[in-house]
């Protein structure tokens, strides 16, 4: 009987020594988790904040540069300077394109000009290599340098192996704020991140959400307002000021605006 006995407490003994060894191991290390990166949600700045209620923004930006050239738009046509520029005729957007060569340009928003109505001269000035400020309409002391993209030139920019990667997606029910992870969620996970409130936009809560990505990526320093086709320019330029956190004090070194190239027409007039 010795024998068997043995056997058993050696078996024992291994087995105790298995279990110590396994209690001893450190366990796997769990795969990385982005969304706890992520910022926290965008609350109302007040809490108790009515759907309605839009808080006060103070407009801010830089000073318009004073030997810039003027830009504004009336009916399909562009003028620069005394110069006008019929959008719709090739040429004349050409003459345009050349006109504005390495020029400093202060586009004026002004009427119901839309984006899409505008973009013929923003491909022009592109294509110049202009340097673009966009005014405020309700301050005229007020504007912002971007830099324009098309959306080949935005899509390579987001493709670049970099964090933050920060855009604004201005939309007629508010804005869309989104990063390299994912979108800043606002009060309502399934609305915007900025909703516009009684038919206004909120550019003080657009300015607090970008200073807290900012903040949570403070190495990007470019972001892009990146307007539906069917925005207004001036409600591009009231938008530009969520940019800006202070009078001459931009949250990003550069802002690029995102606009959508034109189609090009057959010689026939068909697209």
């Amino acid at each position: 009987m010795s024998a068997p006995s043995s056997t058993s407490g050696r078996e024992l003994l291994a087995l105790l020594a298995a279990l110590a060894l396994a209690c001893t191991e450190k366990p796997a290390a769990p795969p990385p988790d982005l969304k706890s990166a992520a910022p926290q949600p965008l609350a109302p700045l007040d809490p108790a904040e009515a759907a309605f209620q839009v808080a006060p923004a103070a407009v801010f930006g830089e000073e318009p540069p004073s030997k810039a050239v003027r830009l504004s738009f009336k009916a399909g046509h562009a003028k620069l300077g005394e110069e006008d520029f019929a959008l719709d005729a090739p040429d004349a957007v050409r003459a345009l394109q050349a006109k504005a060569k390495e020029a400093t340009v202060l586009l004026a928003a002004q009427d119901d000009t839309f984006l899409a109505q505008a973009a013929p001269a923003l491909e022009a000035l592109d294509e110049a290599g202009a340097t673009v400020w966009i005014q405020h309409p309700a301050d005229a002391r007020v504007a912002f340098p971007v830099l324009l993209r098309d959306e080949a030139s935005f899509q390579i920019w987001i493709d670049e192996p970099k964090l933050g990667k920060v855009r604004a997606i201005q939309r007629a029910d508010g804005f869309e704020l989104m990063t390299k992870i994912g979108k800043l969620p606002g009060a309502d996970p399934n609305g915007p991140t900025v909703p516009v409130r009684g038919g206004q936009m909120d550019v003080a809560t657009l300015r607090r959400g970008l200073s807290r990505l900012k903040d949570r990526f403070p190495k990007s320093d470019d972001a892009c307002l990146v307007p539906s086709f069917g925005t207004e320019l001036q409600a591009v330029a009231r938008a530009l000021s969520g940019f800006w956190s202070a009078a001459g004090d931009p949250i990003f070194s550069q802002v690029c605006l995102v606009y959508p190239r034109p189609v090009p027409k057959h010689p026939d007039g068909g697209h």
